[in-house]
């Protein structure tokens, strides 16, 4: 790749290698040959790469980072130590072994893979802030213990029966699990999260809230949709809270609402709520809620053409949008 000379070149978008599906790639064609050997940042996307040594990653002595997506690779190897993102999304591998050595690492997405346990990633303590780990066959976490630096774990869509092992994770700010097993919040799974604002577990089997107080200092946002919820206690405790999506379970009584005078959006559709009494009570005294979402509900299905006006009257004059409809100023 010649330099730019131009800041109209240097400003020109990333470069990527992508290949039209059914085009046959000779086998020794290199598919890196027109990167400057001064390049930061390499995509090869849906390219049939299946050897990761073979690209000769080394010609890219200022490699930071590396993107691999929806290729065939099946070990992680030939990796120069120089990367603080590495995107392996959608390949192959089945096991984490030859990330230990990237100790500068910042960011790494192993989604869509055949991943069934974390490991190796040790080193990468004083430098990972980012996992993904996303439709994998994992069913435990574990051996995080020493990402001391991790602010975010996407572990959604595995086969998780339950939160452990994220006790030492002091900075994280956001865990996404939707799509596991979990059948439980209780036991001090959250405890000792002291920066997490965001916690999304939805489309697992959770029965009860217990246990999120853990977080109730800081959470700002969670998502329980598409669980088994028959009560909404102990929510009144997290006073912090300011996106709550409730969807698809099976609640008859908004309650614990009241106290979140920080809450902005509330879903709530998909329930079996009938009470618009209920809403008044627990939503008329919060300041700053402007989005509800009580579609799906026996109060909507019941009446139909006086729901949107009455859930208005009883949520309050802040209110911009019901369900998908934006209200007139």
């Amino acid at each position: 790749m010649q330099q730019a000379d131009t800041d109209e070149e240097e400003d020109a978008p990333e470069r990527q290698v992508e290949v039209v599906p059914g085009q046959q790639i000779d086998a020794d064609e290199d598919l890196l040959d027109d990167y400057d050997v001064d390049e930061e940042e390499i995509q090869c996307l849906h390219s049939r790469v299946r050897d990761i040594p073979a690209l000769r990653l080394e010609r890219f002595p200022k490699l930071k980072k590396l993107c691999l997506r929806q290729n065939a690779i099946s070990r992680i190897e030939g990796l120069p130590t120089t990367l603080t993102e590495l995107d392996l999304y959608d390949n192959s591998i089945g096991h984490m072994d030859g990330i230990a050595s990237l100790e500068t690492l910042e960011m790494l997405d192993l989604s869509f893979n055949r991943i069934k346990h974390i490991k190796h990633l040790d080193q990468l303590g004083n430098t990972l802030k980012l996992l993904y780990l996303v439709q994998n066959k994992i069913s435990r976490i574990e051996h995080l213990e020493n990402l001391v630096h991790l602010t975010m774990l996407e572990l959604g869509a595995n086969k998780i029966r339950e939160i452990e092992g994220l006790q030492r994770l002091k900075m994280l700010e956001e865990l996404w699990l939707g799509k596991n097993k979990i059948t439980s919040l209780a036991g001090g799974s959250l405890a000792g999260l002291p920066k997490l604002r965001l916690l999304s577990i939805q489309s697992n089997r959770l029965t009860s809230l217990e246990g999120i107080e853990e977080v109730a200092e800081t959470l700002e946002e969670l998502y329980v949709a598409q669980n088994g919820l028959t009560s909404l206690a102990p929510l009144s405790s997290l006073k912090k809270l300011q996106v709550l999506d409730i969807s698809s379970n099976k609640l008859e009584h908004l309650t614990d609402i009241a106290h979140l005078k920080e809450l902005r959006e509330l879903w709530a559709s998909n329930n079996l709520l009938t009470s618009f009494e209920e809403i008044e009570r627990e939503c008329k005294e919060l300041p700053v809620l402007d989005t509800v979402y009580f579609e799906g509900n026996p109060m909507q299905r019941q009446n139909p053409t006086t729901y949107r006006n009455k859930v208005k009257l009883s949520v309050g004059p802040q209110i911009k949008q019901i369900d998908a409809n934006i209200l007139r100023a």
